[in-house]
């Protein structure tokens, strides 16, 4: 630069690394203040105010409808009407042929008992008289009929029903056909003079079965397969179905809701089609279900979960606050945190944080309750800013003030470290407070006494109360008295020990002096109050008391998503949504679709949305994406129950069906299991604790 003829020389000055590390500093504080803004801004809305909200009022809606008319079928409310499985197949619904109608007109059943090796033959809604039955058995060889056996038997039609029995058990290996007829009379001892009742025409009948010797084959080891050779019966052309009853349907509804939840849609499709139910009720079933999951969790999880890009905390806003919590944390438990071996890792399934401190002569607790302390803080704050991945805290003690005991007192206000070890002690001026030092201690334990004494909810189960000349320590052990204390005693630990200080400090002012008060309570009950700062907790296993906490969600639906199986539950989903994201991030909409719709093991509905939900697709997309894979599922499933159902006939590979349903079962049971085991391990993998803990040792040594 040149100024007034003169050359002046430019000099860049140096940029601080200091400088500039306050500046990203500010502006990550800046962006903590402007979140913090727009979440804690209070404004009150109506319930139905945006799409989620109008979902999740549909399926709450749904579910209620849905619950009111199994309840109505199967209590038998609706009465045992076959119109509707009749009409249903009369329709598109119903792939096969149009069952027959038994609500009011008379039929005929023909069904099996393997086990006693006989037919069971039986007319219902019979009229009242005497039923006539004849049943006909043909053995069918190169299309040639041959009679082997007829009986015929009447009896008084009971309950507007009469049966009989056709053994099978002197037959042959081969084909048959069974003919049996039915006809009611005025009369039962003198059929040549009896008249049919009026308007009856004769009931028939037939159908045709295979018999064959089965000892169990290839599955007899199986502990239901029956190893003892009998005869067995194989219906081939069973004919048009009977139409099942509104009450049957119902009963089924519950079972087939049970068969779905513990083994998913397959095993729900295979047991049903084995006992015959249509597959559009099986479907309408296996889809309400999916409906009334996605349309009632996922707008709750969407609500809890869900935030606007601008509100979503990066790794870089997570550590500060962190730091900010543990500056203002240490400073009042007086503990010196070590920030060089300080450690904070936000990973995908947890936050992880390692704060090694020391002792001062004004820290009041030990490892455990600094430790309570710090994640109480932090999951508060993380609940602000709605952050609820598990928190994993370790702290740990360093320095030579590690061994002070903080339930007796020995050790407190002992001085810090680096304090002169050896001092020049007024030996005088000890004994003549000593009895100064013995009334005060008293005079506390009085106070003590009184407290409780005045006390119904707590009564104190222990105490301890140490002193020198710049401290008085005490020491309680409570116990709150109310039953089922864990849920109904409200005040936490830190709010009894605020009243027990401030009430020792009134009533001792004029003893205590220069000397400094330090209360330490403990309830010897575990409450719900103490542990109000986490919404949920994990724990690694009995060995280990390593634990992960999630921040508290408040407002029903934070709390319905908290508990034990739930939260559990959604945690397994959210790890199994994790590892399927990236084929959504490549697929988007369409690739959700699929993975709803293929039967990949654990992906129903309530997977998709997690999944979508962590990819961060648009609200009504991914209720519409699961949704259309769901209904595709349900129906595809449903429909192609009843092929394989018919194919295991045809080749007469029944015994197949049970074991299917039982290999489903156990590889959903064994894959959530397995899911589980992983996302803890990985949730507790031990690298991160090993380095912290080898940092410490490389600094401090082995203590």
């Amino acid at each position: 630069m040149h100024v007034m003829g003169e050359e002046i020389e430019e000099v860049d000055e140096p940029i601080v690394d200091d400088d500039v590390e306050e500046k990203v500093k500010d502006k990550i504080g800046k962006e903590l203040e402007e979140i913090r803004r727009r979440k804690t801004k209070t404004s009150k809305r109506r319930f139905l105010t945006n799409m989620e909200d109008y979902v999740l009022f549909a399926g709450i809606g749904y579910g209620i409808l849905f619950a009111a008319l199994l309840i109505g079928m199967s209590s038998g409310i609706f009465g045992s009407s076959t119109t509707l499985d009749h009409k249903a197949s009369e329709t598109f619904l119903d792939t096969g042929d149009e069952c027959l109608n038994i609500e009011d007109d008379p039929w005929i059943l023909i069904f099996p008992e393997n086990d006693a090796e006989y037919l069971d033959l039986s007319g219902r809604n019979l009229p009242s008289g005497y039923a006539l039955m004849n049943y006909s058995i043909y053995e069918l060889s190169d299309s040639v009929e041959t009679l082997v056996v007829s009986e015929e038997s009447i009896s008084q039609v009971s309950g507007k029903k009469s049966s009989m029995q056709a053994s099978f058990d002197e037959l042959n290996v081969g084909e048959y056909r069974i003919v049996f007829t039915v006809d009611i009379y005025n009369q039962g001892f003198d059929l040549v003079n009896a008249t049919l009742v009026e308007d009856w025409n004769t009931l028939a009948k037939e159908i045709d079965f295979e018999l064959e010797i089965n000892s169990g084959g290839f599955f007899s080891f199986l502990p239901f397969v029956d190893s003892d050779s009998h005869r067995e019966v194989r219906i081939t052309e069973p004919g048009p179905r009977t139409c099942w009853t509104t009450k049957d349907l119902g009963d089924w509804g519950y079972i087939l809701m049970a068969a779905e939840l513990g083994g998913g849609r397959e095993t729900a499709m295979l047991t049903g089609g084995t006992a015959g139910i249509p597959a559009w009720w099986m479907a309408f079933i296996s889809l309400s279900l999916s409906a009334v999951t996605l349309l009632v969790i996922y707008p709750v999880m969407y609500k809890i979960y869900h935030q606007d890009t601008d509100d979503i905390l990066s790794r870089n806003h997570i550590a500060r606050v962190v730091e900010d919590i543990l500056g203002k944390t240490s400073k009042r438990l007086h503990i010196d945190i070590d920030w060089e071996l300080y450690k904070l890792e936000s990973r995908e399934l947890s936050i992880d944080i390692m704060v090694p401190y020391k002792n001062t002569d004004g820290t009041l607790s030990d490892s455990k309750d600094i430790r309570a302390e710090i994640l109480r803080e932090i999951l508060e704050e993380f609940a602000i800013f709605r952050v609820f991945k598990p928190v994993q805290l370790t702290v740990k003690t360093i320095g030579v003030n590690q061994a002070i005991d903080f339930e007796s007192g020995v050790g407190v206000g002992a001085g810090a470290e680096g304090a002169d070890l050896v001092e020049e002690q007024d030996y005088a001026s000890f004994f003549s407070e000593l009895h100064t030092l013995s009334r005060v201690e008293e005079e506390v334990r009085d106070s003590l006494d009184l407290f409780f004494a005045r006390r119904s909810d707590v009564r104190m189960e222990g105490a301890v109360v140490t002193s020198d000349d710049r401290v008085i320590f005490v020491s309680v052990i409570y116990k709150p008295t109310q039953r089922f204390a864990f849920f109904r005693f409200k005040k936490t630990t830190d709010e009894v020990e605020v009243e027990l200080y401030r009430y020792i400090s009134e009533r001792n002012d004029d003893l205590l002096g220069s000397q400094e008060l330090i209360v330490k309570a403990r309830n010897q009950v575990s409450t719900l109050a103490d542990r109000s700062g986490a919404g949920r907790v994990e724990s690694a296993n009995k060995s280990d008391d390593r634990i992960v906490a999630v921040a508290k969600q408040d407002g029903l639906g934070g709390k319905m998503l908290q508990t034990n199986f739930i939260g559990n539950t959604l945690s397994t989903v959210e790890y199994m949504a994790n590892e399927k994201r990236e084929m959504i991030n490549k697929w988007g909409f369409w690739g959700l679709i699929v993975f709803v719709w293929i039967p990949f093991m654990a992906s129903g509905v309530l997977v998709g949305a997690m999944l979508g939900l962590l990819s961060r697709m648009q609200f009504t997309r991914v209720l519409a994406a699961t949704f259309i894979g769901g209904a595709a599922a349900s129906v595809t499933w449903a429909y192609t129950a009843e092929g394989i159902v018919k194919f295991m006939h045809q080749y007469k590979l029944e015994a197949v069906i049970p074991l299917m349903i039982i290999v489903f079962v156990g590889a959903a049971f064994l894959h959530i299991r397995s899911t589980k085991v992983r996302r803890q391990t990985e949730l507790f993998e031990d690298t991160m604790l090993d380095n912290f803990h080898a940092d410490v040792v490389a600094k401090y040594g082995e203590h």
